[in-house]
């Protein structure tokens, strides 16, 4: 990361998150430890210079403010402090959602996407929103990453969640859904697309060559013969062979109990999962403070904090930067990889 600032042909661009969450202040305290390491990428914040100041003064973090105009002052002005774009901004409200919270959130969003499509910026760090006050606002997707699949022309289903730590990395293959639901909606046709993209990601934006992919099981000790289900052998196991014919180093299916023993991590570079929590536990039970959510399958970088808003929390001083700081600096490992290839 120290070549970071030299390597960039452009910043990353963050966004602001919902106001009334920790997102300002994780910004604050991750950008101020990354520049104390002399690990901070060139990068700029999506809107609030005003509002970033006065939580910087609330909890005073060392972080000073730079107003840009322009993206590419990012370039040159994260040496001086935070860049921020300035023109879009509101009052910091710490633990007060509010309409016009989550329409800042929003804006800065919408304005930092644009910026990732049109390469101003070389990929973005999503700071936490809420989805119950976006919704209440007129938003209509289940989530961020759904949100810039459709900004990239992209279907959904190509926008793949990865949860990244520096012992782990794991996706779940269905998401926000009823745990009763996920038997009906696995398929050997969702694991083997959603695994392309995975070794593809791994490849393209982490520099490794030969991923190697655990795939789990759905059931306990993998369906025990049929004892305990037959998803392991009639939808798993086919979607396991016919990553293999295509080359991709895929085996399985890994019982849940025993994918994510030390031993077992040391054989795989991700854990494609069947469902959410199978997925996100063992991640935030071994790397809650440096998980990071990484969207898989788009033309643009995305990387984001593997935690919410906080409403509870924000504006106590409680939050801990380090899954933000983790994501800035994923994000320019990722833009590297993919300029070096």
């Amino acid at each position: 990361m120290s070549g970071a600032r030299q390597s960039l042909a452009a910043p990353l661009a963050i966004t602001l998150g919902d106001p009334a969450g920790i997102g300002p202040e994780v910004i604050l305290g991750a950008w101020a430890r990354l520049r104390a390491e002399g690990r901070a990428p060139p990068a700029f914040v999506v809107g609030g210079p005003q509002l970033l100041r006065a939580c910087a003064e609330r909890l005073g973090i060392d972080c000073p403010i730079v107003p840009i105009a322009d993206p590419a002052e990012a370039m040159f002005a994260s040496a001086v402090g935070l860049p921020v774009m300035a023109g879009l901004d509101g009052p910091l409200t710490p633990s007060r959602p509010s309409p016009e919270g989550a329409s800042l959130a929003l804006a800065s969003l919408k304005w930092a996407v644009r910026f990732a499509l049109s390469e101003v910026a070389v990929g973005l760090v999503t700071a936490p929103i809420s989805k119950g006050e976006l919704a209440a606002i007129g938003w209509d997707y289940p989530g961020q990453t759904e949100f810039l699949a459709d900004a990239c022309g992209r279907p959904y289903r190509d926008a793949v969640m990865m949860l990244a730590g520096p012992s782990l990395r794991t996706v779940p293959l269905t998401v926000h859904v009823a745990l009763a639901e996920v038997p009906g909606l696995l398929s050997d046709e969702l694991i083997v697309h959603k695994a392309r993209i995975v070794s593809a990601g791994l490849t393209r934006d982490f520099n490794i060559l030969k991923p190697r992919l655990a795939i789990a099981s759905l059931n306990p000790h993998a369906g025990e013969g049929g004892k305990f289900g037959d998803e392991e052998t009639r939808i798993i196991a086919p979607a396991i062979a016919a990553l293999q014919a295509e080359g991709i180093d895929a085996f399985g299916p890994v019982p849940g109990d025993a994918l994510f023993t030390p031993r077992a991590r040391q054989t795989y570079d991700a854990a494609l999962c069947m469902y959410h929590d199978q997925a996100l536990i063992p991640l935030k039970a071994l790397e809650f403070d440096d998980g990071v959510n990484v969207t898989l399958g788009l033309p643009i970088i995305r990387t984001s904090p593997d935690h919410g808003t906080a409403f509870d929390i924000a504006g106590k001083g409680l939050a801990d930067p380090g899954a933000m700081a983790a994501a800035i600096r994923m994000a320019a490992e990722m833009a590297m990889a993919r300029a070096a290839a």
